[in-house]
């Protein structure tokens, strides 16, 4: 097949550099502009140092159509911005990485539906979409982590969360709470019970086990809390999130590792681990790899993935080649930091 032209808007940030990093070796696309105007006429690896010696691209400040698929790689309430001073042509797809089109009540755009874009929940859809919201980092993790007791209908009225990711996750622009000064040798909690990813877990976990989510009760966020107890961490490490999630069910610990096997079995990148598993294993991967214990009527769920890959730019990826009919890990065999 011919080459998958595209374009990425906000390619100067995280995100859009572990796009760039991946695509620029993708065997099957070509990267027409990568769009920053406050980095146009530089080389990309001006700003991506790590680039240097793998592509002499610039950063443009064009945008244009004639692209086959774009890449949204902007600040929550910049994506729908985007789109609404630049219209893009309808027949090319997007994958949208901020929060703008993840819920239902706003994947409207140009009289289709975005369609949200966790190939474990949602494979057969992304195939034939044109538009994908590209889900959150948190909520990758924490979906990949549940949606097996979803697909059965096992899901308990209380779900117990803690969660920890590394200073990516808060973006590139320097924050009180993400310089090395402050984040290295601490830690702190966030948001403690209504972090945003709520909505979009809670919408997905509802896709699965219809009746999930409170349908009365206040806002989506509101009712997603009432049922999802999650405690957001910053860890001080730059990337990756670690999640510990307890529930408590009738499943012995081998029905369960059954459960997770099975439904996992068809998905390339999320596995199930009898070992105990650690950050390390996932760290510049595309992979989430899932732990189970039992103990007594509690069953934990331990869930290691990238934030800025499988929850961001490698997940987007993967999209794009569903969308187009790849295999769905082309250009995806990254490997681990290791130790």
């Amino acid at each position: 097949m011919s080459k998958i032209k595209v374009g990425i808007v906000g390619s100067a940030g995280y995100t859009g550099g572990e796009l760039l990093r991946v695509l620029i070796y993708h065997p099957n696309v070509e990267i027409v502009f990568a769009n920053s105007a406050s980095n146009a006429g530089n080389k990309l690896y001006d700003v991506h140092n790590d680039l240097f010696g793998d592509t002499d691209l610039e950063f443009s400040s064009d945008f244009h159509s004639n692209i086959d698929v774009l890449f949204l790689c902007v600040g929550h309430g910049d994506a729908r911005k985007f789109l609404d001073a630049n219209p893009v042509d309808p027949s090319v797809k997007i994958i949208d990485l901020s929060q703008d089109y993840r819920l239902r009540a706003n994947t409207a755009y140009q009289g289709k539906q975005f369609v949200y874009g966790l190939p474990e929940l949602n494979r057969e859809a992304i195939k034939s979409a044109q538009y994908i919201a590209n889900p959150g980092c948190f909520a990758t993790n924490i979906q990949l982590a549940l949606l097996p007791l979803a697909s059965k209908g096992l899901l308990p009225n209380q779900i117990h969360i803690n969660a920890t990711t590394g200073s990516t996750g808060a973006g590139q622009k320097p924050t009180a709470t993400s310089h090395f000064s402050w984040r290295n040798n601490n830690q702190s909690a966030y948001k403690s019970f209504e972090h945003q990813h709520l909505q979009e877990i809670s919408e997905s976990l509802d896709q699965l086990q219809s009746g999930f989510l409170p349908t009365e009760g206040g806002s989506l966020l509101e009712r997603a809390a009432e049922k999802i107890n999650f405690i957001p961490q910053r860890g001080d490490f730059t990337r990756g999130i670690f999640s510990a999630i307890y529930v408590d069910t009738d499943l012995t610990e081998d029905e369960a590792y059954d459960l997770y096997t099975t439904f996992y079995a068809s998905h390339p990148f999320t596995t199930v681990s009898k070992a105990n598993i650690d950050l390390k294993q996932v760290v510049n991967t595309n992979k989430s790899i899932i732990h189970l214990e039992k103990h007594g009527s509690k069953l934990l769920i331990l869930n290691a993935t990238d934030n800025l890959l499988k929850g961001a730019s490698g997940q987007a990826v993967q999209n794009m080649n569903l969308m187009f009919g790849l295999e769905e890990r082309t250009g995806l065999n990254l490997k681990s930091v290791g130790f």
